[in-house]
Formats: C-alpha cells, sequence, structure tokens
C-alpha cells in the first residue's frame, strides 16, 4: 500500500488517499512497520499441491484470522477487459455451489465473523475472520466461497451496476482523477496504467464468460499464499486446510506472469479540466520495489521530502507560502512496478507556483546533501513510528501475504529495519540524483487553467 513490501511502509499517508493507490499504500504501511515478532514465529510450508501455508500462532487472542490470496489481480486483466478481476473478486461471496449469496451472509454473521472477497492490482483476496471455536465452520464457508463460486448472472449485473456506479462518483473527485490520469502516463503501455476498478465502459462489456474464464485460468493452487493467524497451532492450521484445499488439483500448465513495468518513454504533462476553485497537482515516475538496494535510501529521501509536517515541501509550500492544502510525496510499490509520486491541492492562481516549488525542492534534494537531523527524523519514523500497528490477526496475516506475494521472506521486518538504519546523507542525495531529476516526472493538473 512505506511499508514492509511498499516504499518501507512507514511512510506517512495523508488522510485523502487517492482510491488508485490506496491498497498499495495499505500494504506498504503495514509491511514497513510491522515488528519483527510476527514474522519471526511464521511458519511456512509448501503443500503438495502448490499452496504456501503461513502460520503465526497468537494463543492470547482468541480470534483467527484467515487469508486465501492468489495471483489474480488487476495487472492479469485482458486488455479490453478491464475490472475482470474486480468484479471476480466481488462475485465470490454471492453464490456457490452449495450456497446462495444470503446463505453465505447469514452464516457467517450468526457466528458473528466476517467473510469478504476483493482483487487488488497483484492479487485475488478471500478475508475470514472468526472466534477460534467456530473456525471449522468459517473455513468451510472459505473454502466453498473460494474454490465452487458460481457467479450467478443476477449477481453479476448487479455487481457490475454498483461499480459503474462507484466509478461514475469517484469522477467527481479530483485526487482519484489526478491519481489515474497519472498512473496512465507512468505505466503507459503495461497492466498497471489500468484502472483496478475499469472504467465504466470496461465494465459494460463484462460477462459472465470473461469471469468464469478469468477464474478458471487465474485462481489456482500454485499461485496461492493461505495465512492462518491467531488462536490456533500450526498442526491445526495444517490438518484444516489440507483437508479443505489439499484435493485441489494443480493445472498440468505452468502460470503466466506479468512483466516488470519498464520506463514507458519521454515524460508528458496533461491538464484535465474541472470547474473547481482549486488545482490537484500531480507529478510520478516510475521507481524500484524492495527488491532493490535503491529502494530503502529513496524511502528516506521521499519522507524527507513529503512525507509529513517536518517534511520540505511542507515546510516550503504549506508552511512558508501558504500556498496549498496538502503536500506530500510517498513510494507506492507494487510486485510488477513501483510508483514515486509528489501530490499538492493549492488555489488555482498558484498552480504554477506551486509547480515551480515542488521542482525547486526536487533539485535542491539533488544537489544538497540532507542534514543529520533530517535524516535522524526520517529513519526514527519510518523504523519506529507508525500508523498501523500489526494489533489485531487480520494485520499480521496481510502482512505474511505481502512479503510472501513480493517474495521478501519473513525475516523482511528485521532486515528491512536494518537497511533503512544503514541509510546515510550519502546515499539518500545519490538516489536522488537518480529519481528526482524534475523533467523526469509524468505530470498531471486537474482543476481550472489560471
Amino acid at each position: 500500500m512505506t511499508s514492509v513490501v511498499s516504499s518501507p511502509l512507514p511512510m506517512r499517508v495523508p488522510r485523502r488517499r487517492h482510491a488508485a493507490i490506496a491498497g498499495c499504500l495499505v500494504l506498504a504501511l503495514l509491511l514497513a512497520a510491522a515488528p519483527a515478532r510476527p514474522a519471526a514465529i511464521a511458519h511456512r510450508e509448501v503443500l503438495p499441491n502448490g499452496i504456501v501455508l503461513l502460520v503465526a500462532e497468537r494463543p492470547a487472542v482468541p480470534i483467527v484470522a484467515v487469508r486465501v490470496f492468489t495471483r489474480a489481480g488487476a495487472a492479469f486483466d485482458p486488455p479490453d477487459r478491464a475490472g475482470l478481476a474486480n468484479l471476480t473478486g466481488a462475485l465470490l461471496t454471492r453464490g456457490t455451489t452449495k450456497r446462495t449469496g444470503p446463505q453465505i451472509d447469514s452464516a457467517i454473521e450468526f457466528v458473528g465473523g466476517r467473510l469478504e472477497a476483493g482483487a487488488g492490482r497483484d492479487g485475488l483476496t478471500a478475508s475470514l475472520s472468526v472466534l477460534t471455536r467456530d473456525l471449522p465452520l468459517g473455513l468451510d464457508l472459505l473454502t466453498d466461497v473460494v474454490l465452487s463460486p458460481t457467479f450467478p448472472e443476477a449477481e453479476l449485473k448487479r455487481k457490475a451496476a454498483q461499480i459503474q456506479a462507484a466509478i461514475e462518483r469517484s469522477e467527481e473527485e479530483p485526487g482519484t482523477v489526478a491519481s489515474r490520469a497519472l498512473s496512465k502516463l507512468v505505466f503507459a503501455g503495461h497492466p498497471y496504467a489500468n484502472p483496478v476498478e475499469g472504467t465504466r465502459e470496461s465494465v459494460a462489456r463484462l460477462t459472465r464468460d470473461d469471469v468464469v474464464r478469468f477464474y478458471g485460468a487465474r485462481v489456482r493452487p500454485d499461485t496461492t499464499i493461505i495465512a492462518v493467524v491467531g488462536a490456533v497451532t500450526i498442526e491445526q492450521a495444517r490438518r484444516e486446510i489440507t483437508a479443505r484445499f489439499g484435493g485441489w488439483a494443480r493445472p498440468a500448465s505452468p502460470p503466466t506472469d506479468v512483466p516488470m513495468a519498464r520506463g514507458a518513454g519521454s515524460p508528458r504533462a496533461e491538464s484535465i479540466k474541472r470547474d473547481l476553485t482549486q488545482s490537484t497537482i500531480m507529478f510520478g515516475r516510475q521507481v524500484v520495489n524492495q527488491m532493490d538496494p535503491d529502494y530503502y535510501p529513496l524511502s528516506v529521501a521521499g519522507y524527507i521530502l513529503g512525507g509529513g509536517s517536518a517534511s520540505r515541501l511542507y515546510a516550503r509550500v504549506r508552511d512558508e507560502g501558504g500556498l496549498a492544502y496538502a503536500v506530500y510525496s510517498y513510494v507506492a510499490p507494487g510486485k510488477y512496478g513501483a510508483l514515486f509520486a509528489v501530490s499538492a491541492q493549492t488555489r488555482t492562481a498558484e498552480t504554477k507556483k506551486v509547480t515551480e516549488l515542488i521542482d525547486a525542492e526536487l533539485g535542491r534534494m539533488r544537489r544538497e546533501a540532507v542534514s543529520d537531523r533530517e535524516l535522524a527524523l526520517a529513519k526514527d519514523y519510518l523504523i519506529g513510528s507508525f500508523p498501523l500497528r500489526l494489533d489485531t490477526s487480520g494485520k499480521v496475516a496481510d502482512f505474511l501475504v505481502g512479503v510472501e506475494a513480493m517474495g521478501l521472506g519473513l525475516d523482511y521486518a528485521d532486515r528491512y529495519r536494518t537497511l533503512i538504519g544503514r541509510v546515510t546523507a550519502a546515499d539518500v542525495q545519490r538516489v536522488a540524483a537518480k529519481y528526482f531529476d524534475p523533467p523526469m516526472f509524468d505530470r498531471v493538473v486537474v482543476g481550472q487553467t489560471p
């Protein structure tokens, strides 16, 4: 969603997050902020059919959270079917070979649990949370929606209409409009250019056959991670999961994958006119994710530039100039590519001035070494202070799935802290010189032309 997996998840996430990046930032925050304990006690094994099983025992918490994640996110949508993974995820709980959608809802509500499903950019997830005593029932329902969905036609039409309505409403939100437009520029030619939810037009084209075909091709055991966290032993978790998912047959053909995003060519600028009194400005460019050593000093640099109220952009644009309602920068990493973005909201008349100040601060990061105080504040925040603590079994389950999906290893929380702790002022200036060149950013402005 800085995270263990994302811009180390420690980056401060502004209250008004853009819909297109919210998922990445949340994941990023969870991952980067994760304490070592959950990762250190997690058990990992691969079942015979390829499922990766992760178990973290939390005996003091009488709740069990289960996540079933499969590599079937929006990145795998066919080019002319944007929103297909999102619609597929929304339909998983709306009917199976054994139960109707209302019956599933009633069964889980009767025991006070939660069962949800949905898709993000990289994967499709079914989530369960129940009291330990109700785990067998919860797992029966979870298995049912993952392995035996029927995608009823009536539910598909209803969900598609809801998604289209939500997309239409979101087009009135300047931040969402800017974020979608920026993704198209930064990731042009790559699946990350398309919104997870699709467009009104693409969703209107989706059929039940599309959903069934996508589910059959993408939801498979050898691309699936199951995390079980809570008052359950490793032996119990293995037994319960194997009993329900062990017979899920692995297809003979290997799964396909998505290529990593590459540079989209010369940076571009787009102005989207809206009848508003303020402008939303977004700069963005492709960077690296946690698999690259540059990611860690880049996360520190991003925080110093625009990660909080002590950042340079906040001080220069908001405090000193009084020119912006909000200004911030962040890294939003994904499995197949990462975005570094700068965003600001300002009065229409100040759009040009704010843009120039952002350019100036990006340039200053490249030319001048950061101070010892700036470096210490950023590292302390990224390592030790975070808005989303892993204080629930559900958050721990999300963390475990995130590091496994990214291939970071269950010791990543410890390594993350170490890698951030080693970042020097010279490292920050080096990555700033590499990634903060103002002319290399794509730019979007939503609002009136000043």
